[in-house]
């Protein structure tokens, strides 16, 4: 059970975030939904505390737009004054197969939203956590890191972009932002732990071209085969609640059990210089 834990979940409105909302309600947690569109979010709100019984006091709505470094300042400033403590920070929220287009700080929207966002927010938060322990971090990547890499020479992609390679690189980037940050957490009583849900319907491939004449086969094959919303948020809940889990660092999980990933997600050389470069895009100085 959650009860007196407050636990933050980005993107928390639909799909699998909202369904790890409402999960973390049910075991008695009290959940801060951040949330880019306000209206969208205050609706969702609205939906789950009929569904949960929960009060407004379990269930905040806050905004938070992860492709603006000042909106997530803003956040974390909030957060920071009325929060006592935090739990768990579950970096959910994510932008899939976009047109190229760019935040209002000029990052590649997938790498700014997916990675950099998620990367301050974890930053500005990191004290409260740490006031907090034992305290979780827990980091909702994708089993499509596999057909990235890294290259340092165009994290932006101005030399080229191709939709689908950017998010998997957004992906891989949340796996070595985990392997990175549980290196620094060692003895800090707070914990960071990755997770990849698999294919789950969700609307966060509304990108994604499917052909008029297919699309009913599509929908036919996605009930079938995808997971749902709920399937999907359970390693999620799992790794914000489970004592299975009291004191794993920087592992990867899917189905709520540990799982291997390729040495390119688990590269200590190119997490600690994606770091680096991560802090510079970002602007914090240490």
């Amino acid at each position: 059970m959650m009860n007196g834990k407050t636990v933050i979940v980005t993107g928390a409105n639909s799909g699998i975030g909202r369904a790890t909302a409402v999960g973390i309600l049910k075991l008695q947690g009290r959940v801060i939904m951040a949330c880019r569109d306000l209206g969208r979010a205050e609706e969702a709100a609205r939906e789950i505390r009929q569904e949960t019984g929960a009060d407004s006091s379990l269930l905040v709505v806050k905004q938070l737009d992860l492709a603006s470094l000042t909106s997530v300042h803003s956040f974390c400033q909030d957060i920071i004054k009325e929060e006592p403590q935090l739990d768990v920070l579950i970096n959910n929220a994510g932008v899939y197969q976009c047109p190229y287009t760019k935040t209002e700080d000029g990052f590649e929207i997938q790498f700014g939203v997916n990675h950099l966002g998620h990367f301050l927010l974890t930053h500005l938060l990191l004290d409260l956590l740490k006031q907090s322990a034992p305290s979780r971090i827990v980091v909702v990547s994708s089993k499509l890191y596999k057909h990235s890499h890294i290259n340092f020479e165009d994290l932006n992609s101005e030399q080229s972009y191709d939709k689908a390679f950017a998010y998997s690189r957004s992906k891989l980037a949340n796996l070595l932002f985990t392997c990175e940050l549980a290196r620094r957490l060692e003895g800090s009583g707070v914990t960071v732990n990755a997770l990849t849900p698999g294919i789950v319907r969700t609307n966060l491939g509304r990108h994604v071209q499917v052909p008029l004449l297919a699309k009913p086969l599509f929908n036919l094959l996605s009930w079938g085969l995808f997971k749902s919303p709920e399937e999907g948020a359970q390693t999620s809940v799992y790794l914000a609640c489970s004592p299975d889990v009291d004191g794993v660092q920087g592992e990867c999980f899917a189905d709520c059990k540990p799982q291997g990933l390729l040495e390119k997600a688990t590269d200590q050389e190119v997490a600690s210089k994606l770091w680096d470069i991560s802090e510079v895009m970002v602007g914090i100085t240490t």
